[in-house]
């Protein structure tokens, strides 16, 4: 018998068992990416390269794209280069365990959608044959797992994941959240110097400058995505009732039914959400946003662009590939 799934901590079992998830989802260069607070964005995964295999005498049936002009003016006859397709790429898969990640207004809290993203995520990569790693970071530190193509590595890296989730409760105090965040991002460019896929699941808290220029470093010899992970109270305030807000041992209860003080509280959330977006969108790298009101399956498969429609529908003349 299924169970549901934890709303606030998922347990390594079923972190594991979300394998079966990864099945048909993937990270190629050729399926569209947009987001829902972004819209349409212009940049497109690299997916896996190619590599010069050899020069060779063309044959009927060959792709004249790949006609090696210089080679064939000398020879005087048509030569033709062919690639081998490269068999695996490091996939680094960055998670954010902190504070802030535990909030949740309906269905789960970020944090467990962000571990159950990041198994998902790890299996994708796991089951296109990459070598698979991450980084795991929480208000204390980040723990580093460099990539291997192994299953126990997967499991290990979700165990990580587990258990920072599982430290995390309403009694801990908060750190500073831009420390946290960029000393992960910083990790990452060591951990992926280049030719990586880099996926960072975070609600982007305390994310600045030095965030952006960061992600655009990343971005520069890698593919990078941005998974960010928000609350649907970010966009919409309840109209009536009670909210508690807390950080760490600090607990107000504030009524959202007046007017006069819903408004404030809701542009701050709402201005908070914009300007992680806004940032997000500087550094050029794909936005996936996920909320926790709704299953993380299906808005990961709307976001990577894996629905029937998407897939069906022919590319528009002239369109980039």
């Amino acid at each position: 018998m299924n169970r549901a799934p934890h709303p606030v901590y998922p347990p390594l079992s079923e972190l594991i068992a979300l394998e079966a998830a990864a099945s048909g989802l993937s990270f190629g260069a050729n399926q569209p990416i947009s987001s829902v607070l972004a819209g349409p964005h212009g940049s497109r995964l690299r997916g896996r390269g190619l590599d010069f295999a050899e020069l060779r005498r063309y044959v009927a049936g060959d792709d004249m794209r790949r006609l090696d002009l210089r080679a064939s003016l000398r020879y005087g006859k048509p030569f033709v280069r062919s690639y081998s397709e490269e068999r695996d790429r490091p996939a680094i898969v960055v998670v954010d365990q902190r504070m802030s990640m535990y909030f949740g207004s309906v269905r789960a809290f970020k944090c467990a959608v962000a571990a159950r993203l990041a198994a998902i995520a790890a299996w994708i990569a796991y089951r296109a044959g990459d070598r698979v790693g991450g980084l795991v970071f929480d208000d204390a530190g980040v723990r580093a797992f460099k990539p291997l193509r192994s299953r126990d590595r997967v499991c290990a890296l979700l165990a990580e994941v587990a258990r920072a989730n599982a430290d995390l409760s309403a009694s801990r105090p908060d750190a500073p959240a831009t420390e946290g965040l960029n000393r992960a991002l910083r990790g990452a460019l060591l951990t992926a110097p280049h030719d990586c896929l880099v996926c960072v699941i975070s609600d982007f808290a305390g994310a600045d400058e030095q965030t952006l220029r960061t992600l655009r470093l990343l971005a520069a010899h890698n593919d990078v995505l941005a998974m960010l992970v928000f609350d649907p109270m970010a966009q919409q305030l309840p109209q009536r009732g009670r909210m508690v807000v807390t950080q760490g041992e600090l607990q107000l209860e504030v009524a959202v039914g007046s007017q006069r003080q819903r408004e404030p509280l809701a542009h701050f959330f709402s201005d908070r959400l914009r300007q992680v977006a806004d940032l997000l969108r500087r550094s050029r790298v794909p936005l996936l946003s996920i909320d926790t009101a709704q299953e993380e399956l299906p808005q990961l498969r709307r976001e990577l662009g894996k629905q029937a429609t998407m897939q069906a529908a022919p590319p528009r003349q002239g369109a980039p590939g």
